[in-house]
């Protein structure tokens, strides 16, 4: 576990298996044909890998957008600038991927397949394994 400057407790490991069980459940979903759901998971685990670096540095996280969590670390951790990327097109799966609203027409299911789903996959793996590395 990491240092805690401040008197809250540090909940980075249970940020991170969270955000492990996240990437599980991204995969599980794609298997079963439900991308909408494989990306907005694939959106969490990122979400919540970030948080859980967060509370290991004794800091807390409040925002869900992965690329502005990614500037919020940047002062403690130096993030490829291709994952900040990854991490922008993973914020565009948080709202469309569950809401009508997030496209001019059709339910959010109709605009998602395998190819957004295996992408946002190995985005959400990539950042995951990022963080690992940073709480080894």
């Amino acid at each position: 576990m990491g240092y805690n400057s401040h008197n809250m407790t540090n909940r980075s490991d249970d940020w991170f298996k969270q955000a492990k069980r996240d990437l599980e459940q991204a995969a599980a979903s794609q298997r079963d044909n439900y991308h909408e759901w494989a990306c907005f998971a694939a959106h969490q685990t990122a979400e919540k890998a970030l948080k859980a670096l967060h509370s290991y540095f004794g800091q807390e996280a409040c925002k869900r957008v992965v690329a502005r969590v990614m500037i919020e670390l940047s002062d403690r951790v130096s993030f490829p600038e291709n994952l900040m990327e990854k991490g922008r097109v993973l914020d565009n799966y948080y709202i469309p991927s569950r809401y009508p609203y997030g496209h001019p027409s059709g339910a959010p299911f109709e605009h998602y397949g395998s190819i957004q789903s295996s992408q946002a996959i190995e985005y959400a793996r990539e950042v995951f394994e990022f963080v690992h590395l940073q709480m080894a």
